[in-house]
Order: C-alpha cells, then sequence, then structure tokens
C-alpha cells in the first residue's frame, strides 16, 4: 500500500531514493494487520485494493479474501506484483487509473460474452481498501460513491487533515463538502492514526484510517444525488459567507428567505452548521422536490 505526492521532488544532478511516483509505502507490519481487519470477514468478499505498492497489505489480503484485485499505477510494480502472485488465481493485479476504471465491469464481472441478461444476475458487492493520494483523495472517493452499488465497506488511509475533514460533524469547522458527500454515501469511522515513521520513506504528515460503512441516504432525504452534490458545493462555495448570500447568485432573495424558514434555518446561518437533513429539506424547498 503506497501514498503518491501530488509532486515529485527531485533535483537535477542527484540521484533520489522515492520511487517514481514519489510514493510512501506502509512498512508497519502491525497497521498492516490492523486495516486488514478493519475490512471485517472476506473470506466470502472481493476485495478492490487501490494502489498496493509494494504489497504491505496484498499479501494478508491474498491469503484471507475469496477474491481480491488490485489496481495499480505503476508499471514497475504492477509487474512486480503480477509475478508475485502469478500462481493463485484468487489475484488479479490490474495496471490501470483507478479513476478510469469501470467499477460496474470490475466487480460484476460483466462480459459481453454473457448472455444472462444483467437484471437476471446476482448483484455482486464487494469491499475497499486503499492508501489515497491527497491531491486526488476527493476524486477517488467521488468515483467510489458514484458507484456505491458495488461496495458495502471502504476503508481507505488518507491525511490526517483530509481525513478529519472527512469525519466531521456539522457546527465544526472542518465541515464541509467533502464531509457532506462522503456522509450522504456513508457513516464514517475514523479508526486511528499513523505517525511518518510507519512509511518509507516516511512523509512530512500523518495519515489517518477510516472507514465508510456504504449506507446511501439520498432516497431518505428526497433528494436526487447528482442534483444534491451539486448544490451542497454551492453553498459552501465560499464558506465564510452565510449560506443565504452563497445562493444569492443562483436564487431570488424572497425565495432563498422562505426556503430558509420552510427548513427551520435562520437567516445568518452558515452551511458549515446545517446538518445534512435540513440540508436537504432547504434544497426541496428551492427545487419545489
Amino acid at each position: 500500500m503506497a501514498a503518491t505526492a501530488k509532486t515529485r521532488h527531485r533535483s537535477a544532478g542527484r540521484p533520489t531514493t522515492k520511487p517514481k511516483l514519489g510514493q510512501n509505502f506502509l512498512v508497519d507490519v502491525g497497521a498492516a494487520q490492523r486495516i486488514v481487519d478493519a475490512l471485517g470477514d472476506i473470506s466470502r468478499c472481493t476485495v478492490v485494493e487501490i494502489g498496493p505498492g509494494r504489497g504491505a497489505i496484498t499479501s494478508l489480503l491474498a491469503a484471507t479474501a475469496e477474491k481480491l484485485i488490485a489496481i495499480e499505477l505503476d508499471r514497475t510494480l504492477a509487474a512486480q506484483l503480477r509475478m508475485a502472485y502469478l500462481r493463485n488465481p484468487k489475484v488479479e493485479i490490474i495496471e490501470a487509473d483507478v479513476l478510469r476504471v469501470d467499477c460496474d465491469s470490475l466487480v460484476q464481472g460483466r462480459s459481453k460474452q454473457i448472455t444472462t441478461a444483467p437484471q437476471e444476475m446476482p448483484h455482486k458487492v464487494a469491499r475497499v481498501v486503499g492508501n489515497l493520494p491527497y491531491y486526488i483523495t476527493s476524486d477517488i472517493l467521488l468515483k467510489l460513491f458514484e458507484c456505491h452499488k458495488n461496495f458495502d465497506r471502504i476503508v481507505i488511509m488518507v491525511q490526517k487533515e483530509v481525513a478529519d475533514r472527512i469525519a466531521a460533524e456539522p457546527g465544526t469547522r472542518d465541515y464541509g463538502v467533502l464531509s457532506a458527500t462522503a456522509q450522504l454515501y456513508a457513516e464514517v469511522e475514523n479508526l486511528f492514526t499513523l505517525p511518518p515513521a510507519a512509511f518509507s520513506p516516511p512523509p512530512k504528515v500523518h495519515s489517518s484510517v477510516l472507514r465508510l460503512r456504504v449506507a446511501p441516504k439520498a432516497a431518505a432525504l428526497g433528494v436526487d444525488e447528482r442534483g444534491f452534490i451539486a448544490f451542497v458545493r454551492q453553498v459552501f462555495a465560499q464558506k465564510r459567507k452565510t449560506l443565504g448570500n452563497n445562493l444569492k447568485q443562483h436564487f431570488e432573495t424572497g425565495q432563498i428567505n422562505s426556503a430558509l424558514e420552510a427548513a427551520s434555518l435562520k437567516a445568518d446561518v452558515r452551511a458549515e452548521a446545517v446538518p445534512l437533513p435540513q440540508m436537504a429539506a432547504l434544497y426541496r424547498s428551492l427545487y419545489k422536490r
């Protein structure tokens, strides 16, 4: 499992000890086991590992999962992993950018040669584990949320500051778009934090492990996923402004005030203080849904 830095720091004419993608590889054996344990019983599960790197937890997953699909972007590392698990039919190594992977095909194993109608096939549910690069953490999470029907549990390691934002509660400084979106799709648990020494080479930041139990709330809240997420981005566009001021470029003042009243929200409320149910009520009122 490897974390990837946003940029690769190299000095001209000097050799670098970091891999070409700037990864920081997990070397803490105990932490690797705790991450696998957070997935629960995977003896009858397909597990998708994002960014296995040098395989710190891949071997643990391969020994316990019914099937393991590891997605690695680095060509050299993917080749090494493929050789290591060449004789293990339960392990599949895919060299790819996870953002370009078709989740349905990956998990469901659908093939053009299959004649059974998709609706007649049982829907498989997998679990995800991965150490997400800081600069694309949001992109990968949104990707997973888009195809959330394929997963029931997601265990990720991210930079501590990002983990704090994902798990933040309404009314706190860290609560924002990422918090609201993640909590629209899952119950979030902040499990534990690892120091730089748990990785090689050690990064300059701490990392936290989160467990997301997939539990979509859009239907219960009476909102459509894409429209509501776009709305959440609008109201958090400028966090220092009130929620109403962020909406003024999209709605009339009278319409905003009426919607705030209908959602039992004060006129000067900020988006970070609004729980999902009230945010959904505001959205439904503004869009008459």
